[in-house]
């Protein structure tokens, strides 16, 4: 099954005090022959939080190349289109639901897509819930 992976649901790969039966799903999927589809600002979020966790001596630097490099094996495409989307249905589903610009590009792309979204972020699982969206953690 495709679906929409955002950053707090990849992340919790990453780090074990944040992994969730729930959390692992997604990757069982990709690792089945899955696709995720993710926003291009999902390339920033990552490497920051990686970043972030380092200098907070969560992760070592070692571990920051070994995880992105991880990421890069797994079958995730860059949905390109969200782009075109930040200024009209990525800004209006923020303002619907009190959601940030970047949380809100994860619920438009599985709107466009038609795809659940796997999150764990828990007012973008609510925003989900209003617009219809199927959760990808709860499949």
């Amino acid at each position: 099954m495709n679906f929409i992976l955002d950053s707090s649901c990849a992340l919790s790969w990453v780090f074990e005090d944040e992994t969730s039966p729930e959390s692992e799903k997604p990757l069982e999927w990709l690792n089945k022959g899955a696709k995720a589809f993710v926003p291009p600002l999902w390339r920033w979020e990552m490497a920051n939080v990686l970043i972030i966790a380092e200098r907070r001596k969560r992760i070592t630097s070692v571990e920051v190349n070994s995880h992105l490099s991880f990421f890069q094996t797994l079958p995730i495409e860059i949905d390109e289109a969200t782009v075109n989307q930040a200024w009209n249905g990525t800004r209006i589903l923020a303002q619907a639901h009190q959601l940030t610009i970047y949380d809100a590009a994860y619920l438009e792309l599985a709107i466009r897509r038609g795809l659940p979204l796997a999150t764990l972020d828990t007012a973008l699982q609510s925003a989900c819930k209003l617009e219809k969206v199927r959760l990808a953690t709860l499949i």
